[in-house]
């Protein structure tokens, strides 16, 4: 049996949950989310806890088992204390800037790259060469943040470009000088 699975997922006081067939939703503070479940498993609250039970020991269901209940805890998570990605950005003249609520980078094309944030994103800037990326599904903030990264990664031989908080990027030597025998 999944132990991640069996696992139940508490919720606070200040969170109220509702679970209609397969539909779940989960209210907090922070705002709703909500997520469609495989109709195999079954979330029911049961002390102030919400379980997740699956039908079989089968592959698929074993497999759902452990990543439904996962993803509630996420969610109870998210509507408590809300999710942050960090970014870096490194490179002489690279920098981002806040337009708004849009985000824009200078990071070495020939035009600024501006980025729209989705609902329930807010883009951070403390620093010219520091974005935080802020919201209340984990999901939509991971993607969020991959898609500022993906504008322009950090490349391996000076490291320029942008890159999460706490990344290692593998630094490569660069181009060896020509060797001259004696």
């Amino acid at each position: 049996m999944s132990r991640i699975g069996r696992m139940p997922v508490p919720v606070p006081s200040n969170v109220e949950v509702q679970v209609a067939g397969s539909e779940v939703q989960i209210k907090g503070p922070k705002g709703v989310l909500n997520r469609t479940i495989h109709p195999r498993l079954r979330v029911y609250l049961a002390d102030g806890k919400l379980h997740v039970e699956r039908p079989s020991d089968e592959k698929t269901d074993r497999a759902l088992h452990g990543t439904t209940r996962a993803l509630i805890a996420n969610m109870v998570h998210g509507v408590t204390e809300g999710y942050e990605k960090a970014l870096v950005i490194n490179g002489v003249g690279y920098r981002a800037a806040k337009q708004g609520n849009r985000l824009v980078l200078t990071i070495g094309f020939s035009h600024p790259v501006e980025i729209d944030p989705p609902e329930g994103i807010t883009f951070d800037v403390p620093a010219p060469n520091r974005v935080v990326v802020r919201g209340i599904d984990k999901e939509l903030v991971g993607q969020m943040a991959a898609t500022i990264r993906g504008v322009r990664p950090a490349e391996p031989y000076l490291g320029k470009g942008i890159q999460y908080e706490g990344e290692q990027i593998r630094r490569k030597a660069g181009k060896a000088g020509k060797v001259t025998k004696k």
